[in-house]
């Protein structure tokens, strides 16, 4: 008895079945599909379309049944033959160049027989009435358009291999230009390697020439995320902590504890030249239209016992002060100007020493109040003042507050309560 396609004994031929199934669809994948689609479409609609004139041009030729199974025979065997020179064909590897030859040969072909159609339709189909006789003129055109014949298909061959020698060089062009580029990538790691591992090196000396050549990596970066990589290393390096200036010895230390109290004084300050030199540089590259300028700078955190950031633009980016702690020293911010996408100074405190913000221009009205917060931190309210005006009248309902504070101070109760109200209308809770 035969089994049943449901059967237990046909479990094995159906899981060929959906085997074979599972390789045809692996093997015809969505773009072959709508390529296959697209041909098969365009060859019907070619042959509709075809298919009068096709007619038109067996009549005028008055072929007999031979000849047409001749012709049909060759139509056939041509196409074939360009499907198995396609699906010969590595994709992996260019055409020969034979092939690419008689593919021009073929087009060339083809438009001169459409050519020849188009031309004929227009003058109305005449029927083609063959000479009886060949004259010597005759002949004579038959060897003249015969040489024209050849020297076009040697035309349309010195133009493919002009075609071919062209997309070569490119090819060339184009592979030695990624290795190059590679090159470039490999000898810029290796020497990021380098200086980021000197950047942790015992002695002040070597992190200060790592220092620098980060620096110089940061401006031949053969990309924009490279440099901020080494921007990210130097900013890092002055977020990490450090041990404080040692405190001053009394009077009557020993002279075991005056000399390790130098010792720790010379470290303290030969590492302090590291960050104030990245600092510097850092200043240095903003001052100046160089791709530094649009990068993000990280501070967050960072304690400042010193720095040169004077004329430095931070424009586009991201540049956060916060937290950061002021310390000691003077950190000169004058004539910079922060017109980044996000300046954030929220939470930095001053604790000593002198900040300068003499000149900045700022377009944030955070980073405005920022600025007001520390400068009243400092005592100089004046300053303090004018930076809260600045922030209050671009709608900063929390510098509305504090400059309501500084007036009360001053004896201008009544305008204080003017920027009060318009903080409480604007809902800021501590104005309420």
């Amino acid at each position: 008895m035969t089994p049943s396609p449901t059967s237990p004994d046909s479990p094995g031929r159906w899981q060929r079945l959906k085997g074979t199934i599972n390789r045809v669809k692996e093997w015809i994948s969505l773009r072959r599909g709508l390529s296959l689609g697209a041909l098969a479409a365009s060859t019907a609609g070619a042959a509709v379309l075809l298919w009068p004139l096709i007619i038109s041009v067996r009549d005028l030729l008055g072929l007999d049944s031979g000849q047409k199974l001749r012709v049909a025979g060759l139509v056939v065997c041509v196409v074939l033959l360009s499907a198995g020179v396609v699906g010969l064909h590595n994709r992996g590897r260019p055409v020969h160049l034979s092939w690419l030859i008689l593919a021009a040969w073929g087009v060339a072909a083809g438009l001169v027989a459409a050519l020849t159609g188009l031309a004929w339709l227009l003058l109305d189909t005449p029927r083609w009435t063959p000479p009886t006789t060949l004259t010597p003129k005759a002949l004579d055109s038959i060897a003249t358009r015969a040489f024209a014949v050849v020297a076009g298909l040697g035309g349309v061959a010195l133009l493919v291999i002009n075609y071919r020698r062209q997309r070569t060089t490119e090819a060339e062009n184009d592979r030695a230009e990624a290795a190059a580029g590679r090159e470039v990538i490999k000898l810029f790691n290796e020497r990021f390697t380098t200086a980021y591992n000197d950047l942790g090196n015992e002695h002040a000396a070597v992190r200060l020439g790592a220092v620098h050549a980060l620096a110089h990596l940061a401006d031949d970066a053969p990309t924009d995320e490279l440099r901020q990589t080494c921007i990210d290393v130097l900013c890092a390096y002055l977020r990490m902590p450090y041990d404080p200036r040692p405190a001053p010895l009394p009077d009557d230390a020993s002279d075991e504890q005056r000399t390790e109290h130098r010792k720790r004084t010379l470290e303290f300050e030969s590492f302090q030249q590291v960050r104030h030199t990245i600092i510097r540089i850092i200043g240095q590259r903003l001052r100046e239209d160089t791709p530094w300028r649009g990068r993000d700078f990280d501070f967050t955190g960072t304690v400042f016992d010193g720095g040169d950031l004077h004329g430095a633009h931070f424009t586009g980016g991201t540049v956060l002060f916060r937290d950061a702690r002021f310390v000691e020293g003077t950190v000169d911010f004058s004539h910079a100007v922060f017109s980044s996408d996000i300046v954030d100074f929220s939470g930095a405190e001053l604790f000593g020493g002198t900040v300068d913000f003499t000149g900045v221009e700022v377009d944030a009205p955070d980073v405005m109040a920022s600025l007001g917060r520390l400068l009243k931190q400092r005592g100089e309210k004046a300053e303090a003042e004018s930076w809260y005006q600045k922030a209050a009248e671009k709608g900063h309902t929390g510098a509305m507050v504090n400059l309501g504070i500084l007036l009360v101070e001053r004896g201008e109760k009544a305008e204080a309560e003017v920027w009060w109200r318009r903080a409480a209308d604007a809902g800021n809770p501590t104005a309420m």
